[in-house]
C-alpha cells in the first residue's frame, strides 16, 4: 500500500491518530520536502513518530517516484505531506501513477492552509479562486495573479494568495554547466508579495489600465498558521508591504470590497487591525 499522509500545519503532533498509527507500521517513510514546511525539522518528526524518515525533494517525487511505487507493490510505504495530500497537484499525479501500476493507495487527510485560513475570520465559502504569487526575476515578472484576484474582488469574493517557496532550486550556473548546485532555501514573505502587487498597480496606473486592487485596499497577512506563534495582521496593501511577520510560512489574503464583507467578518478582522482606530473609521457603516 502507498499511504499519502497529511501532517497538518504546525508541528509533529498535528498528525491525525490514524496517520500516526500508519506511520508507526510502515516499512519505509518519506517526507515530501518542497511544497511546504512544518515549524519543526525532520529530527523532531523522527523522535515523535519513533521512525526513521527519508527526505524526498522535488526531483525525487517528480522524476524518481518509481522507487516509491515499486516498493509499494510489496511493502507499506508512507509519503508524509505538510498540510493535506491534495494541496499540491504533484501528489495528484503520484496517485494517478500509482493506480496505473495497480498500486493500492490510501489518503489520510489533515488541515491545510486552504481551510485553516478561516482563522482570520473571513468565511470560507466566500473565497474565490486561489492564486499563487511567484518570485520575480530580472527577466520574468508575470502579473496574471493580479488579474485573478481582481476578478475575485469584482465578484465580491476573498482571495487566498499562496506565496512562493524555493527549496533545493538549481542555480542558473549549474543548469548551464550541467552540474547540480542549489540556491539557499527562501520563502516569500507577505511584504515581498505586497511589494510585487504594488509594482503591478503602479505600472497599470501608468498605462491607464483598469485597477481593482489599489494601495489602500484591505489585506490580511498570516504567518505560521497552526503554530503556537501564529500571527495575523489586517491593514492596507501599502502598510503591509513594510511589515515583518517573522519566520515562514506566510500567506496573504485579499478580502472582498468592504461593501461585500459580512458584519461578523468585520468584527473578527477588527482584532487583527494594525490601527484599530483607522479600521473602525473605515468600517463603521459596513
Amino acid at each position: 500500500m502507498l499511504y499519502l499522509i497529511g501532517l497538518g500545519l504546525g508541528d509533529a503532533s498535528d498528525v491525525t491518530v490514524k496517520g500516526f498509527e500508519i506511520i508507526r507500521k510502515c516499512d519505509k517513510i518519506y517526507l515530501e520536502a518542497y511544497t511546504s514546511i512544518l515549524t519543526v525539522g525532520t529530527d523532531a518528526l523522527e523522535k515523535f513518530y519513533g521512525r526513521s524518515i527519508e527526505l524526498a525533494d522535488r526531483e525525487f517525487i517528480e522524476s524518481g517516484a518509481e522507487d516509491i511505487l515499486s516498493n509499494a507493490i510489496n511493502k507499506d510505504i508512507a509519503l508524509l505531506i505538510v498540510g493535506d495530500p491534495f494541496g499540491a497537484t504533484t501528489h495528484t499525479d503520484l496517485v494517478l501513477r500509482a493506480r496505473e501500476r495497480n498500486v493500492p493507495v490510501q489518503i489520510i487527510h489533515n488541515a491545510s492552509i486552504l481551510n485553516a485560513v478561516g482563522c482570520c475570520g473571513l468565511q470560507l465559502y466566500s473565497f474565490g479562486e486561489i492564486v499563487s504569487i511567484p518570485y520575480w526575476t530580472d527577466s520574468w515578472k508575470p502579473a496574471s495573479f493580479y488579474d485573478k484576484l481582481s476578478e475575485n474582488m469584482k465578484r465580491g469574493l476573498h482571495t487566498l494568495c499562496l506565496l512562493d517557496i524555493k527549496i533545493k532550486e538549481p542555480t542558473m550556473e549549474s543548469i548551464m554547466k550541467k552540474k547540480k548546485e542549489y540556491m539557499p532555501p527562501k520563502f516569500m514573505s507577505v511584504a515581498e508579495a505586497a511589494n510585487q502587487l504594488l509594482s503591478i498597480i503602479k505600472e497599470r496606473r501608468n498605462n491607464k489600465q483598469e485597477i481593482v486592487l489599489v494601495e489602500d485596499s484591505l489585506t490580511v497577512g498570516l504567518a505560521r498558521v497552526g503554530s503556537n506563534d501564529q500571527q495575523i495582521i489586517a491593514c492596507n496593501l501599502r502598510q503591509i508591504s513594510s511589515i515583518d511577520l517573522g519566520l515562514p510560512l506566510h500567506s496573504l489574503v485579499i478580502p472582498a470590497p468592504k461593501n461585500r464583507l459580512h458584519p461578523l467578518e468585520i468584527d473578527y478582522l477588527r482584532q487583527f487591525a494594525l490601527n484599530k482606530e483607522e479600521f473602525n473609521h473605515l468600517y463603521k457603516n459596513s
